[in-house]
């Protein structure tokens, strides 16, 4: 096992932050797999779920069970884990700019289509090859004009040429659920069903240009410019994984965590050790298209009436919002059907501020579907 850190921020004078990444194995061996934990820095669990994974990751690697190369980042936001506002942690967006930590990477698919015309073939494991290397290659010309944009090439130049990239977060409240893309959705499904997840959300493109799809997206994208006759496999399985909700930081969950995405590494080929059942699934993949968010129609005092993991059907009372000064109660119904997934934890709420997700089987939304 290595560790490595990355300098973030040098400048003399200034707040210098560094990146801690551990290396696993070797890729000369076999694939590779990338993992990071808490790119939104205030979305704890997922930091303590890195902290189980590197005492059993080191372990494997010490018994030379691990094949390939697996690199943990157990804390990716250095910057937003430094940021607090008036005593309260403040990780999700960048301070300096307002932009989110998890959205405006780079998207290196419009470049390869030029790099790569005329030299991809019949092969497909050669073309798999000649992709990473023009996406590591793309990456290198990435100048980033401020500190968070080299967080976020540091991050994507130890992940863009993996074959599985699993990016863990955690919701405000929710229950466990999984972004992928639609592409990805075997595989997605195993890793669903291995985690307990409650939604699994498909989408080939969610907008804003997140982590995962970073890594992904190309993929589909080149094989649908090249077409038929130069195969482009989905040759990285990239997940984000919402590990329930931020104050769900807990020894038990996040060894049950853990063990899951060493279970999934396992069945993927990577790690020497046993293999458990594969658990039935909790749920269906459901289109990101499909997710209903709700919104406050006023300012006041939120209060539930459907509880996260509820069956809501259109139509039905999700919750009210009590305004405390003129008494004025407003319900808030949901349009589609589905599950409630995840959840507001403020119980004040001001006037268009989100209040609930649903997870629903038909879609219905375009353009950017992610929450900001």
């Amino acid at each position: 096992m290595q560790i490595q850190t990355h300098p973030i921020a040098t400048e003399p004078g200034l707040a210098v932050y560094q990146l801690t990444s551990c290396h696993y194995g070797t890729r000369a061996k076999g694939r590779k797999a990338y993992i990071q934990a808490s790119l939104h820095a205030d979305e704890v669990p997922a930091m303590l779920v890195a902290q189980f994974l590197r005492r059993r990751l080191e372990a494997l690697d010490a018994e030379g069970r691990i094949r390939g190369e697996i690199v943990l980042v157990p804390a990716a936001n250095p910057i937003g884990l430094s940021q607090v506002v008036q005593g309260t942690p403040f990780g999700r967006f960048d301070l300096a700019t307002g932009v989110n930590f998890n959205r405006a990477f780079r998207h290196v698919a419009e470049e390869l289509k030029q790099d790569l015309a005329g030299r991809l073939g019949p092969d497909a494991q050669e073309n798999v090859a000649l992709i990473r290397a023009g996406a590591r290659a793309a990456l290198e010309r990435w100048e980033p004009q401020d500190h968070t944009e080299l967080l976020k090439k540091t991050l994507l130049a130890m992940a863009i040429d993996a074959d599985i990239v699993l990016d863990l977060h955690s919701d405000n409240e929710g229950l466990l659920h999984v972004y992928a893309g639609t592409a990805l959705a075997e595989k997605a499904a195993q890793l669903s069903a291995l985690l307990g997840a409650r939604a699994l959300l498909l989408s080939n493109a969610s907008g804003g240009a997140p982590f995962d799809e970073a890594c992904s997206r190309l993929w589909w994208e080149l094989a649908e410019h090249f077409g038929e006759g130069i195969p482009v496999p989905p040759a990285c399985t990239a997940v984000t994984v919402e590990l329930r909700g931020e104050m769900d930081v807990r020894y038990d969950l996040a060894q049950q965590d853990a063990d899951a995405l060493l279970q999934f590494l396992a069945r993927e080929g990577m790690l020497d050790m046993p293999l458990s059942g594969l658990p039935a699934p909790l749920c269906e993949a459901t289109p990101l298209a499909g997710v209903e968010p709700l919104f406050a129609p006023q300012s006041g005092i939120l209060v539930f009436a459907k509880a996260l993991g509820d069956r809501v059907a259109a139509g039905e009372a999700v919750a009210d919002i009590v305004n405390p000064a003129s008494g004025a109660t407003a319900t808030v119904r949901a349009t589609t059907g589905g599950l409630l997934f995840a959840s507001t934890a403020h119980r004040h709420l001001l006037r268009g501020m989100q209040v609930c997700k649903i997870a629903g089987a038909t879609p219905f939304r375009s353009g950017s579907l992610l929450s900001q």
